[in-house]
């Protein structure tokens, strides 16, 4: 990559704001991080040892175990509030699994696919294809097609296949349950007593309510259920991520209780916690300080409720950006809550104004309802008397906050004009 300049930019080049930028990498160079290891502190950070869940590994252990005598186990659900560790503990037992199933020399694979970030069932396909050495094209097959080359795979290798389908119920509530109707049936199909698994992880307990009668009965088998965290408990998580991401003494108690206390009100979220920290110690360190305060960790929250709230909007799929688009006219139009009736009608006006086949008024709902966890509307349902029930929709985040975000979108931005 080549970067140009114009010859303005370069009579600029020896001005005061080259200077400031040789300060700040300077500075970098020469003083001492307050860092050991930042990565300590990231999402996908699996530790050695996690604290306060030796039930749920001891359970999902006995669970997954038939899996070293070439057993199937049973379909798990593990179902809590974000940052809870379910997904952290998938993936430290399947790990401390995989290690033991090379030893034995047994063909069977864990894939791995965070339904939110894979956005839509075909390129989740695409991404467990890749995962197994498939090379699926982008566009121009079916789901099912797509599906089937997988599945030949699986049967002409033998492998034996546990899926970890993260946020599970973003794939059912924003499209259907065609690809795990498609994963319970070949189980049918495999040959010489190969199997696939599948482990769902749910921030929603009630996701089951949109799956087909045919698909719950093939996939529901086992559950677990993931409490949020204490106060003490986030705050000892904390301490054992300080002593190797940290330099000693470096985090004060004070600060550490704060973030402990923040993630507490938050359904006890350790992930929210753990991010806080991080934040807390990059800002620390742009400023030189050499100890993390609770200036720090109050900073680093307000920095982080605003970029997540952007961000979560700005990467919904298409038909979430358009209720939240309707949401937002509604509003302007007037301030009370919304009813969704008006909802869907503004929806279905907005989506056909694209071009766009609306979806149904079900499916809206569970849109709404991911909105709702997501922190950027909120949605209870109320009763209407002899009317029946329905939601009542308030935007709960900065207008400004949403009509920036889905300005980026070059159709949602087409419509807000």
């Amino acid at each position: 990559m080549t970067f140009s300049s114009s010859p303005m930019e370069n009579m600029g080049a020896a001005g005061p704001s080259n200077d400031v930028l040789d300060e700040i990498f300077n500075r970098t160079i020469n003083s001492r991080s307050i860092f050991l290891n930042r990565d300590v502190l990231r999402n996908d950070y699996i530790p050695d040892h996690i604290l306060f869940r030796d039930d749920q590994i001891s359970q999902f252990g006995s669970i997954l175990a038939p899996i070293l005598r070439g057993n199937k186990p049973s379909n798990i659900f593990l179902y809590g509030k974000t940052g809870t560790g379910k997904t952290v503990v998938a993936r430290y037992v399947t790990k401390k699994l995989y290690e033991r199933i090379l030893k034995l020399n047994l063909n069977t694979k864990f894939l791995y696919i965070n339904t939110r970030l894979a956005s839509t069932q075909y390129k989740m396909l695409v991404e467990l294809g890749a995962q197994l050495d498939i090379s699926l094209p982008f566009t121009g097959l079916s789901l099912s097609e797509a599906a089937s080359r997988i599945f030949d795979k699986m049967k002409r290798d033998g492998i034996n296949t546990i899926i970890i389908l993260d946020e599970i119920d973003y794939i059912v509530k924003n499209y259907d349950d065609n690809i795990l109707y498609e994963f319970t049936r070949v189980n049918n199909e495999l040959l010489n007593g190969n199997f696939i698994s599948i482990i769902g992880i749910s921030n929603d307990l009630k996701f089951k309510e949109y799956l087909d009668p045919r698909v719950l009965s093939g996939l529901s088998e086992e559950e677990m259920v993931f409490p949020p965290y204490t106060v003490d408990e986030l705050e000892a998580i904390l301490t054992d991520r300080i002593k190797t991401a940290f330099r000693p003494g470096v985090v004060s108690e004070s600060a550490v209780k704060l973030c402990a206390s923040l993630a507490a009100s938050e359904h006890g979220d350790a992930r929210r916690a753990v991010d806080l920290l991080r934040v807390a110690g990059e800002l620390a360190e742009r400023e030189g300080s050499d100890v993390v305060d609770t200036d720090h960790i109050t900073k680093a929250s307000r920095s982080i409720e605003r970029d997540r709230t952007y961000e979560v909007i700005r990467s919904l799929p298409l038909h979430g950006k358009l209720i939240l688009a309707a949401v937002l006219a509604a509003v302007l139009a007037a301030p009370e809550d919304i009813n969704t009736g008006r909802l869907y009608s503004n929806y279905t006006s907005m989506a056909r104004s694209l071009g766009v086949e609306p979806l149904t008024q079900r499916r809206i709902s569970g849109i709404l309802s991911e909105l709702d966890v997501l922190g950027v509307v909120n949605a209870p349902v109320v009763s209407n008397g002899r009317f029946g029930r329905s939601k009542r929709v308030k935007l709960v985040v900065p207008r400004e906050v949403v009509s920036r975000a889905l300005q980026e979108d070059e159709l949602i931005s087409s419509i807000l004009k």
